[in-house]
This record gives C-alpha cells, sequence and structure tokens, in this order.
C-alpha cells in the first residue's frame, strides 16, 4: 500500500486532492494529512472521510522539524505531496515573514526530513519515493496584453509580490535538492484554481457569498486583469498523473487553458446565480450588477496569466476536462447547497481581516 504525506491537505486544494485520490484508489493507499489548521484550512473540507481506517489527520506545523521528523519516522511515507503554504497575496503584502516562514522555512523542512528518511548510506535514494512540490504560474510575474505569450516551464522567474516571492524561494530550494543531492522530487506549477472547498478571500467563492448577500463586489483597479482558471479536480488529476508517471527532476506546468478577465468572471457569476437561484428566493433580488464596486489596485498587480500545459500534455497526456461555463455552474451550485460551510468558515477572524482589507477603499 502506498502511503501519501500531504501537507495542508485541509486546504482548498489539497482536501480536493485527498477527495480525488479516495475517490480514485479507494483503501489501496493510505494518506497522512498534516495541517496547521490556519485560517484556509478547514477539517469539515474532509468529514467525509474522517472514518476511514487508511485516513489520519495530524494537526501540526510543517516549520517544526521535530515534529516532522517524527512522522516520517513512524511512518514508511512512500509520496510527499506538499500543498502547505500561505497563498492570498493580500495577506503576503500585510504581513510578508508569515510567508517566508510557512512557505520558505517550512518548505526545506520538509525536504530535510524526507531526504533523511529515504536517503541510502551511498546517497542515493530508495525506490519508489518522491516529492511533488505544488508551486503557482505568479512566481513567473505578468505576462503581455499579447494572446499568443504564455508562461512556459523555461521562463524566467519574475515574482512581483511577497507571496509569489516566497513560493519562487521554495521552488529554487526544491530545485537545489534535485540538482545537489539527487532528490527525488518534481515542481507543478498551475494557474487559480476554482471549484468547491475554496476558502471565500479568493476572486470566485467572495463574490458569489458577497452577492448572495447584498453587499459589495470589490474589484481591483479596472477589472481587466486576465488570469487562467483551473477546475480544482482537474489539478488533482494532473497530480496524481505526475506522481504516478511524471519524469524525476522535472518541472509541469498546469494550466486550464481559460483566460478570463475579472471583471468577466463576476459577470458571469451574477448571471449564473440569477439562473440557479429560484424565483422565490429573496437573495435573487440582490444579484445584480450594482453591486460591483470598483477599489484602489492592489499592490505590484500582475496584468496577466497563462499556462501552456504543452508540456504536461505532450508528456504525460494531460489536458483539462472541465469547461469553464460547467465547472463555475457546479462551484455556484456547490455553495448554494453547503451554506453552512460557508457560514462557518465566514465568521469570527475572517470578517476582521476582510473588513480591514476592503472597507474604506
Amino acid at each position: 500500500m502506498t502511503t501519501y504525506l500531504v501537507t495542508g491537505g485541509a486546504g482548498f486544494i489539497g482536501s480536493n486532492f485527498i477527495h480525488f485520490m479516495f475517490g480514485k484508489y479507494g483503501d489501496d493507499i493510505r494518506i497522512i494529512n498534516l495541517d496547521a489548521l490556519t485560517y484556509a484550512g478547514n477539517p469539515e473540507n474532509l468529514k467525509s472521510v474522517e472514518g476511514r481506517s487508511n485516513y489520519t489527520f495530524i494537526h501540526g506545523d510543517i516549520t517544526d522539524r521535530e515534529s516532522v521528523s517524527e512522522i516520517f519516522k513512524d511512518n514508511d511515507i512512500d509520496i510527499v505531496v506538499h500543498f502547505a503554504a500561505e497563498s492570498h497575496v493580500d495577506r503576503s503584502i500585510k504581513n510578508p515573514e508569515i510567508f517566508v516562514r510557512t512557505n520558505v522555512l517550512g518548505t526545506a523542512v520538509m525536504l530535510n526530513c524526507a531526504k533523511e528518511a529515504w536517503e541510502n548510506e551511498d546517497g542515493s535514494f530508495k525506490a519508489g519515493k518522491k516529492f511533488l512540490h505544488v508551486s503557482t504560474d505568479e512566481v513567473y510575474g505578468s505576462l503581455p496584453d499579447d494572446p499568443d505569450a504564455y508562461f512556459y516551464e523555461t521562463t524566467p522567474y519574475q515574482p512581483h509580490s511577497p507571496y509569489s516571492a516566497s513560493k519562487a524561494s521554495s521552488d529554487m530550494l526544491v530545485k537545489a535538492y534535485m540538482d545537489t543531492y539527487g532528490f527525488p522530487a518534481n515542481i507543478t506549477n498551475c494557474s487559480n484554481n476554482y471549484g468547491p472547498y475554496q476558502f471565500p478571500e479568493k476572486l470566485i467563492p467572495l463574490m458569489i457569498h458577497n452577492a448572495l448577500q447584498g453587499k459589495d463586489l470589490p474589484v481591483y483597479g479596472d477589472g481587466l486583469n486576465v488570469r487562467d482558471w483551473l477546475y480544482v479536480e482537474d489539478h488533482a488529476k494532473a497530480i496524481d498523473l505526475v506522481i504516478n508517471e511524471g519524469r524525476l527532476f522535472e518541472t509541469y506546468n498546469v494550466g486550464g487553458h481559460n483566460e478570463k478577465k475579472n471583471i468577466d468572471i463576476i459577470h458571469i457569476i451574477l448571471d449564473t446565480l440569477r439562473e440557479e437561484l429560484p424565483i422565490d428566493d429573496p437573495r435573487r433580488n440582490n444579484v445584480t450588477e450594482n453591486l460591483i464596486t470598483y477599489v484602489t489596485d492592489r499592490k505590484g498587480h500582475d496584468r496577466r496569466y497563462a499556462i501552456a500545459p504543452d508540456k504536461i500534455h505532450k508528456d504525460l497526456g494531460w489536458l483539462p476536462d472541465t469547461k469553464f461555463e460547467n465547472g463555475i455552474r457546479t462551484t455556484i451550485k456547490w455553495y448554494l447547497e453547503h451554506e453552512d460551510w460557508v457560514e462557518n468558515v465566514t465568521s469570527g477572524e475572517y470578517l476582521k481581516y476582510y473588513s480591514s482589507m476592503y472597507d474604506n477603499r
């Protein structure tokens, strides 16, 4: 039985990955989920797998070397899937040190503990071990408004925010371990994910949540920033494929081929909400374009991201299965059907943070 150590498995992408893996492999795998349960980590995301004998949750911090080392000593870990990271750009602008600590130091701890557990006396590594480092397209910087310009695996890194700089640093650490030690790893750089269980300070769930409540829909700058959108289950499929078939030491870009302007995303959400809400639902009257509110642009706001998934398609046969118009409708339906989940994660400290970020703009 293959044993996976998933870091940040209670977060958005991590929890979707765990659901996907159990759905595909069932009892043939074991998953250990290590998560610090910060603001974006939610154990409710994994309620349906809590009773499985082949699932273990460990509440812990990836920067705690002693605790991480114990996990490797107590378990024969085959695969590390490293999602755990501080990921919200606005938070990184307000408090960069936390991002450096988690994303850079935390990755160094994970690499060192895996290396210690997997390395043979002669410096080689045990067969079947792999460290999959999940990263972002934001490390590449910003693209011009040219439909033929894309991020490739060979694109030089040019991060512009403390978040993307910390992720670029963690990528470089993984690359250094592969080059220096022959450490068995892959890196994936993905475009913007969307889907169930996403914390509602990210664009799509934020707009869904606010529209339903008749609150302002804050749009940075002119709203014409372009992002490439990837349905989260398609991302999970790509990670699984890289784990099993990806060539060691390679980087794979995972893109959705779904480029949309931020303002267009908001209009799509409003249109879809109006279609999905029952005629007699009073919230339907809230869902109007009048909610759109332009706010001061984010510092260092990259204009356009677009990933070319040519390599992962050519080498591994992966392409996204989900068209955006289908994925966004599925996502909106999920949020409408899981209002208790949304209520639980949009209370307390989150509301204080939200107010500090968007009020008085």
